[in-house]
């Protein structure tokens, strides 16, 4: 049957599918001569499909919807449902066999046009990309996928803290801040795995805490061994709370990076410097201090070798020996 949703002009079809399923289809017009012919080919597609073994065409809302059923797991589910409500807009009336470059760089233009980065609009990309992917080797709803265009992004140099910054900061900061900030500063943890750990997750004997696969960036449990600065900062928590060890007057804190963070910041003068960043200073503190990038891998969960060799440069002391090589001789 044909109809016409509030407010709109369009028709749209709906019927049974020979399997049963309920398929709801846009005709993406207001003629219902024309409305009537798309909705006679969407069913001698189902019925070819059927009957006769062809392919059958999916929109890009039936792959959103798939994806994110598949992807729940993920730590950015949420950043994922965002990224596909703004893309809704634009790919939400088109089959998966519809969506090409064209259209994926009106995508790009129009995420652009918002006043957002690069960065942000790659990261958007990356999204339509994998379940573009998706959908062609392991779904087979596509038999190739498009290719999907980035954007440059402009090289950041890693912002780290020196340890006489790192103090300045901690002295400008409420007590319970500067608590989680030592806690980062001592394990390298993101700022979500800080202020949600649990006793549950410390073990004070062994020294070591744990991550749980459904908190980890990766999607993959991470084991924590704790330095005597981090049993020092949990030291001080025992008591204040049954089940979460970081918390401000008795209530469990969900958010470290706040207006509190960032006017320490600024009376410690210390500028373009983010929560993220005590990540960096970790990881960059830990190469100074010699520390081999394979072990700063497993230390900080990084799935790649290569998120940790942006830190190498901060270590070079290992190739002062082959610097000798071409020293030249005076005469």
């Amino acid at each position: 049957m044909l109809y016409r949703r509030q407010n709109s002009q369009i028709w749209w079809c709906r019927f049974s599918s020979p399997q049963g399923k309920q398929i709801r289809r846009t005709t993406k017009t207001t003629k219902r001569r024309e409305a009537l012919e798309f909705e006679d080919r969407l069913k001698a597609q189902y019925w070819r499909a059927q009957h006769l073994g062809d392919k059958p065409r999916k929109t890009w809302q039936e792959a959103a919807v798939k994806w994110l059923e598949e992807t729940d797991y993920k730590v950015t589910h949420a950043d994922d449902i965002r990224a596909l409500y703004f893309s809704d807009k634009y790919l939400g009336h088109l089959m998966l066999d519809e969506i090409n470059k064209t259209v994926l760089d009106a995508l790009s233009e129009a995420k652009k046009g918002t006043g957002v980065c690069n960065s942000t609009v790659n990261r958007l990309m990356e999204v339509i990309r994998a379940i573009l992917n998706r959908a062609e080797k392991e779904w087979e709803w596509l038999d190739k996928a498009p290719a999907v265009r980035m954007l440059p992004e402009p090289k950041i140099r890693i912002r780290w803290l020196t340890e006489n910054e790192a103090k300045r900061l901690l002295d400008e900061l409420p007590s319970h801040t500067a608590e989680m900030a030592r806690f980062s500063l001592a394990t390298g943890l993101r700022e979500s795995n800080v202020t949600q750990i649990e006793w549950s997750q410390i073990d004070m004997k062994r020294k070591v805490a744990w991550i749980h696969a459904d908190q980890a960036k990766a999607g993959k449990a991470i084991g924590v061994p704790l330095n005597s600065n981090a049993i020092e900062v949990l030291l001080r928590q025992i008591g204040k709370h049954s089940t979460r060890v970081f918390t401000y007057k008795g209530k469990p804190i969900n958010k470290a990076n706040t207006s509190a963070w960032r006017k320490a910041l600024a009376r410690a003068g210390i500028t373009d410097f983010r929560w993220h960043d005590l990540r960096h200073t970790w990881a960059s503190w830990h190469v100074q201090s010699g520390t081999p990038l394979q072990a700063l891998q497993e230390l900080g969960a990084w799935s790649d070798i290569r998120m940790v060799q942006k830190y190498a440069h901060l270590a070079p002391e290992h190739l002062s020996g082959y610097a000798d090589n071409i020293v030249m001789k005076e005469k």
